[in-house]
């Protein structure tokens, strides 16, 4: 029998299914054994006993106590079952299905030759389709991040990785070494960890480090109060990091890119990071995997669990989110992520705004898979966003940022 975590991904990247304009995954989650199948039911009923009913654990290890030792390398690993077990889906739409483009009946270009690429990060890239940035523990992110970086260099796309916190602090690498930019030697890399780190001793050295270790041009700082805050050992101090994130971008030899994790970024916060000199912004909108449901699902107790799951659904919409970027910082280089899933949610956050747009939760499956699956899943985007191209009568990215809406 094969890897049964790569046939559990497989089960659910056969699981997406469309209703109306609504993407989710099913998975399938297969159970072993019987202290699992105990354990989850015991979590059950005392979810039930708070109201929680149809929350479960989808892991054994999320039922012990976070402060007792929890590691951060674990704590990845729980969220990447969660996400993968279907529990973080969302509960908004992105917005994106309210873009209606004009269809054109005489489009007057070859599909064949509308032009897909773009300039990103000093690279010319084949489409402006990223992919951004996943997580998991060292026992699967390797293979992830190999399965990326081939898939990425061989249809020249950019790749934004997980966050390099555990690499920085000494842990392992998990492919997140000189061999990614290995695999993939001539596209843009982003390196990445938390902006709130910065409030507890990171700074240029550490940035530098996780820059340097996997070739990037560019470092994400990722925003995700929301997700600190109802997360037992979130990191809840924020103050003064809008100047730290300025003060290190203007220290640093590549960008910053300023990214939220799924709750989107405002036009106010847009608008300060700016004043810091900030030029690159990932929007991560509202609409994809919702980070408060993947803590309820690895709350250590029922009240945590609820505290979290209150704010399912928070934050601001992906399609309003790219317009507020655009809007707030019109020079800026604007990435259209949350809830991406399809090329036509691609042309349709171009068309707001984005200049590259980003998948992530959306292609994790296949990316468990292996590159083959991997590779599948946005030859699939890709030939529908030049397809929104083609109807459109967009013979390139420009002319699709102006194609007719109803």
């Amino acid at each position: 029998m094969g890897d049964p975590l790569v046939q559990l991904a497989r089960e659910a990247r056969l699981g997406i299914r469309v209703a109306g304009r609504r993407v989710r995954l099913v998975y399938c989650l297969l159970v072993h054994d019987t202290v699992l199948q105990d354990w989850r039911c015991s979590n059950r009923d005392n979810a039930k006993r708070q109201g929680l009913t149809g929350m479960t654990h989808p892991h054994p290890s999320l039922g012990k106590d976070n402060d007792s030792g929890l590691t951060l390398t674990s704590r990845k690993e729980q969220h990447l079952d969660v996400v993968l077990a279907g529990q973080a889906g969302p509960t908004i739409t992105t917005g994106l299905e309210t873009v209606l483009f004009e269809h054109v009946a005489l489009p007057e270009v070859s599909w064949h030759d509308v032009d897909l690429s773009t300039e990103f990060l000093g690279h010319r890239i084949d489409a402006p389709v990223m992919i951004g940035s996943m997580t998991g523990g060292p026992s699967r992110a390797g293979a992830i991040n190999r399965a990326l970086a081939q898939v990425c260099q061989q249809l020249r796309l950019p790749l934004a990785v997980g966050s390099q916190r555990v690499m920085i602090e000494g842990g392992s690498a998990a492919g997140l070494d000189s061999s990614l930019r290995e695999l993939a030697p001539d596209i843009p890399i982003l390196a990445n960890f938390g902006a709130a780190q910065l409030n507890r001793g990171f700074g240029r050295d550490q940035a530098l480090r996780a820059v340097e270790a996997i070739g990037a041009n560019a470092l994400i700082l990722h925003l995700n109060p929301l997700q600190e805050a109802v997360q037992s050992e979130g990191d809840r101090d924020w103050r003064g990091l809008a100047a730290k994130i300025g003060a290190l971008a203007r220290d640093l030899p590549v960008p910053v890119v300023v990214k939220e994790v799924g709750a989107g970024l405002s036009a106010p916060v847009i608008a300060r990071l700016a004043e810091e000199g900030i030029t690159h912004f990932d929007v991560a909108g509202a609409g994809g995997t919702d980070w408060a449901l993947v803590e309820a699902a690895r709350a250590p107790d029922p009240v945590s669990a609820q505290v979290a799951a209150c704010f399912a659904g928070w934050g601001i919409p992906t399609s309003q989110a790219i317009r507020a970027a655009r809007e707030a910082a019109p020079g800026a280089t604007v990435i259209g992520s949350g809830g991406i899933v399809t090329g036509l949610d691609a042309a349709r956050a171009i068309r707001l705004g984005a200049d590259v747009v980003s998948l992530a939760g959306a292609v994790l499956a296949s990316a468990i898979e292996g590159p083959g699956a991997l590779e599948q899943q946005l030859e699939i985007v890709l030939k529908q966003l030049r397809t929104a191209c083609f109807c459109t009568g967009s013979a390139n990215l420009a002319d699709l940022r102006r194609a007719r809406l109803r």
